[in-house]
């Protein structure tokens, strides 16, 4: 097999496509052949030693990948060779051939593309979790999606009109506001320009919106939170812009607002059998073209370090996939 090394974690230009040995699956693992991988922020972090998680040198970075199942460790049931999986393992996938533990490989039904089923997981399953489970949104609420135009982002806007949401998205460009209203928001803030409070107010007749889904932070939280809506609900999902906000706490007080915290991953580990059927769930929806991943660009998995410097560029609509021939 071959896969992307990273065994000095300074960032991509440490990453070095190599000849590997070929994995033998252990018990409760599948070896998987991978068709697709996607990129996700936490993949950029990880290789420069800045993310929670840290796994030992050298490692194979790669946190989503789709693919066929190759052959099965003893004890596992329910997949054989041959089988379409996806899977969410938080390193691995950048390269031609994978491990995967049983339980956190998810069956793909009959027409389910890799490109697609390989940028599925992570942002469908942390939008979903966010906005239906920790927000409790409910039909005709207003949603104001931070970072619209990024994975989680797209995923979010796609959710939120599924569930019966009015969705405001917000981006950083013209370009991404537009991409954004071609996959479902009914409204559009350019938070580059003008003042993101002046824009909320103008979008809601002045109430706010009811729940706010941010994976950015940094300075957009503050003027977002002060702006939602009598019990809104803000989702804290991440920090792609790299600073981590310290919100005035009197704000939940004078708004009767909550903050809730979303993270996806630990709910998977303690709560499976609840992340099984929100993912049976998604893939329903998936299969009734109520959400579809947005696809920025897909290139060989070879030139994995051109995909992560359009990452760094923040120019992605969506999610990149990298894919092998």
């Amino acid at each position: 097999m071959k896969a992307w090394l990273c065994e000095n974690p300074v960032g991509v230009e440490a990453l070095q496509w190599k000849d590997l040995p070929s994995p033998t699956p252990g018990p409760g693992q599948l070896k998987v052949a991978i068709k697709a991988a996607s990129l996700n922020f936490p993949d950029l972090l990880i290789i420069q030693n800045k993310y929670q998680m840290k796994p030992p040198l050298p490692f194979v970075p790669g946190t989503e990948f789709a693919g066929i199942v190759e052959a099965v460790g003893d004890g596992v049931s329910g997949f054989k060779p041959g089988d379409a999986v996806a899977a969410f393992t938080g390193t691995g996938g950048f390269g031609t051939e994978a491990l995967v533990p049983a339980a956190l490989a998810m069956p793909l039904p009959l027409g389910f593309p890799f490109e697609d089923a390989a940028a599925f997981i992570c942002t469908y399953a942390t939008s979903h979790h966010a906005l239906i489970d920790r927000a409790a949104l409910q039909p005709g609420e207003t949603v104001l999606i931070l970072g619209a135009a990024g994975g989680v982002g797209t995923a979010a806007i796609q959710i939120a009109k599924a569930a019966g949401a009015r969705v405001i998205a917000a981006a950083s460009s013209d370009e991404k506001c537009a991409r954004c209203r071609e996959i479902g928001a009914d409204a559009t803030i350019n938070y580059a320009q003008g003042s993101l409070r002046d824009e909320i107010k103008a979008h809601t007749e002045g109430c706010g919106p009811d729940v706010i889904y941010d994976p950015v932070g940094g300075d957009l939280a503050e003027a977002a939170f002060r702006s939602i809506a009598w019990r809104g609900r803000y989702l804290v999902v991440g920090f792609a812009q790299g600073a981590i906000p310290a919100l005035p706490l009197n704000l939940a007080l004078l708004k009767g607002a909550s903050l809730v915290g979303v993270f996806w991953g630990e709910f998977a580990k303690r709560e499976p059998k609840r992340n099984a059927a929100m993912m049976a769930t998604l893939a329903q929806w998936y299969a009734a073209g109520k959400v579809r991943p947005v696809i920025d660009q897909v290139l060989p998995m070879t030139e994995l370090p051109k995909a992560f410097e359009r990452m760094a560029s923040r120019q992605v609509v969506g999610k990149l996939v990298v894919v092998n021939g």
